[in-house]
């Protein structure tokens, strides 16, 4: 058999030298630790990293998310001014509960009317006297003035915010009992609306306005 120079048969150093190949080759399949390379290679295998850099991930995360959930002062200022124009517009279009000079004065020359129409079929003279405050109703039995306040003619009082022109002294109106009066006039004024109440010499009344 042949040898080698070191006294080995030739067959047996290519034995070893095949297993040697062999072994070098399976050394080759297998994937190394790394030692160097991107971080998520460097932290395999120690979870204590691990774990710390992924609580240090959470931790920027949430950060974020709580940067983003707030708001900025102009975004504050900005919702307080929409409010307020909203609160402003909504007063606006809510209408005044009061009613209005027009109807206060049509009220008056309503009860007025009345008046002159109660001196003729009671035959006996009626009066209004219309202060700044209100105005009130009288008739005169023969003897002496005396209020009258049944059915439509008790004390009224003006709507607040009501001026009355002439205030003073206060407009007396007297009905007779035919129904003819002394000429007189008189203004209610609110919130820069009139309305005039006129009364001429036959005692019709009339609105003006």
């Amino acid at each position: 058999m042949p040898t080698s120079e070191t006294g080995r048969p030739r067959g047996a150093i290519a034995r070893d030298a095949q297993v040697a190949w062999a072994a070098v080759t399976r050394l080759r399949l297998v994937d190394p630790e790394p030692v160097l390379g991107p971080p998520e290679g460097r932290t395999r295998g120690r979870p204590g990293a691990s774990r710390g850099a992924q609580a240090a991930s959470d931790r920027v995360a949430s950060g974020s998310a709580t940067h983003r959930a707030g708001f900025t002062l102009v975004e504050l200022l900005m919702v307080v001014a929409i409010m307020g124009l909203a609160a402003g517009a909504v007063v606006l279009s809510v209408p005044d509960p009061r009613p209005s000079v027009a109807a206060d004065a049509e009220r008056f020359a309503a009860r007025l009317s009345r008046a002159r129409e109660e001196a003729i079929l009671s035959n006996r003279p009626v009066a209004v006297e219309a202060t700044a405050a209100g105005y009130a109703f009288s008739a005169f039995d023969g003897a002496r003035w005396s209020a009258l306040d049944e059915g439509p003619f008790g004390p009224e009082t003006w709507t607040a915010g009501t001026t009355v022109a002439p205030a003073a002294p206060p407009a007396r109106i007297v009905f007779d009992p035919t129904g003819v009066a002394d000429p007189a006039a008189l203004t209610l004024t609110r919130d820069r609306h009139s309305r005039t109440i006129t009364v001429d010499g036959a005692g019709e009344v009339s609105l003006n306005g």
